[in-house]
């Protein structure tokens, strides 16, 4: 389901949840071509300020981008822009759930602003940002 401008209210909010895996990071490894040795070798995590192995942070700012796109606003959704902090390291193995909140809407240009935070299993802030988007105009 998809939601309109007008269906829209402040304090709305939606989530997606994933366990991060070895193929999700081999998998954006080949899409992105993004092979950093701290995202794909034990070594270089090990020696790394990790300690571990990580996963690369637009992967997991990606799960965002699930909320947003399926669920608020849902399909039809145009994403106009994303600011992220990465706060924390995420690695194989952990369960990340991606919220978004409505914090402002624009009706006349049809832009809606959300908090964006993706935390871990212990409930530890990895990611937090603002996406603008544009919902979409009718129900999809």
């Amino acid at each position: 389901m998809s939601y309109t401008i007008e269906q829209l209210v402040v304090g709305q909010s939606a989530h997606f949840e994933k366990t991060i895996s070895e193929s999700d990071i081999q998998m954006f490894c080949g899409i992105s071509g993004d092979i950093n040795p701290v995202h794909v070798s034990k070594i270089a995590g090990q020696s790394s300020i990790f300690g571990n192995r990580v996963a690369h942070g637009i992967l997991v700012s990606g799960l965002t981008s699930a909320v947003l796109g399926m669920k608020l606003p849902g399909p039809g959704t145009i994403y106009l822009g994303q600011e992220l902090k990465f706060t924390a390291p995420v690695f194989i193995g952990d369960t990340i759930r991606a919220e978004v909140e409505v914090i402002d809407i624009n009706k006349e240009k049809n832009i809606v602003k959300l908090a964006t935070r993706s935390v871990n299993q212990d409930n530890q802030i990895v990611i937090q940002g603002i996406a603008t988007v544009m919902p979409p105009k009718s129900i999809v």
